[in-house]
């Protein structure tokens, strides 16, 4: 039987590099997306092949809408089907600061990238789904803890997840009838390039208790939720929020 495939944007590096290779060892071919094509495409592919996957790239900003349509064609006709999306691809904040000063150039970068791309990605997605019927398919939007934490030096990253979150739930609801689940999955401190900028200012609160389980988050600790959110057992928990954030947003006095 041939593979059942995952779309995951952003994938080149990351968050969305370590969903690719769980989602490889989980039996999935992998199309992945980022807007740069360098070496660390190159890196990704071999990892996803190494984890048993056949991998292609394909060079795409999600926040051109009007790219959307080619792209899942695309991969349909590279792979012959679409069973699974993840919408990984986002920005943070272009220059942390004081938010009475944020731009709309800004807000509207953030915004179109993080929220308005993956929500109309994810709308072309869901219809090729419905239009296919694929035996086992999934959708999985990956937010944030900033759904919840404020953060008043990048605040349009945080009402961009937000916004996100919401439309899960909501896409979650329109595909219930039809057997699509959809999931959202909101990593909390997580050790990328996005977070390398202020390492040493999480690095400090973690020591001093931010994070109960005493760590930062790593690409792969989101990826096994992924993969796991996906093998078909939770379709019945389609609208599930999963914190990926070592206890971060449990309630604490």
């Amino acid at each position: 039987m041939a593979r059942p495939v995952a779309l995951i944007t952003g994938a080149r590096r990351g968050i969305g590099r370590a969903i690719g290779v769980a989602l490889a060892k989980a039996g999935h071919d992998i199309a992945f997306t980022d807007i740069a094509e360098d070496e660390a495409v190159a890196e990704a592919r071999k990892l996803f092949e190494e984890a048993g996957a056949t991998a292609r790239f394909f060079k795409h900003d999600v926040a051109a809408i009007e790219s959307h349509a080619g792209l899942v064609a695309d991969v349909k006709q590279a792979f012959g089907r679409l069973d699974l999306f993840v919408s990984n691809a986002g920005i943070g904040a272009p220059v942390r600061g004081d938010m009475l000063e944020i731009t709309p150039e800004s807000y509207d970068l953030v915004m179109g990238i993080n929220l308005r791309g993956a929500a109309f990605l994810s709308q072309e997605v869901a219809k090729t789904m419905l239009a296919d019927r694929p035996e086992r398919p999934a959708i999985v939007f990956i937010t944030s803890a900033s759904t919840e934490l404020v953060s008043i030096d990048r605040a349009q990253y945080c009402v961009s997840k937000l916004g996100l979150s919401m439309w899960a739930k909501a896409l979650a609801v329109r595909l219930a009838p039809e057997g699509v689940p959809v999931f959202e999955v909101r990593p909390g401190v997580i050790r990328t390039d996005m977070t390398a900028k202020v390492a040493a200012k999480y690095d400090a609160r973690i020591a001093e208790g931010l994070i109960p389980a005493g760590r930062w988050g790593e690409g792969e600790d989101v990826a096994a939720c992924v993969a796991a959110l996906t093998s078909g057992q939770f379709a019945y928990a389609t609208g599930t929020v999963i914190n990926v954030d070592g206890g971060l947003l449990i309630p604490r006095l």
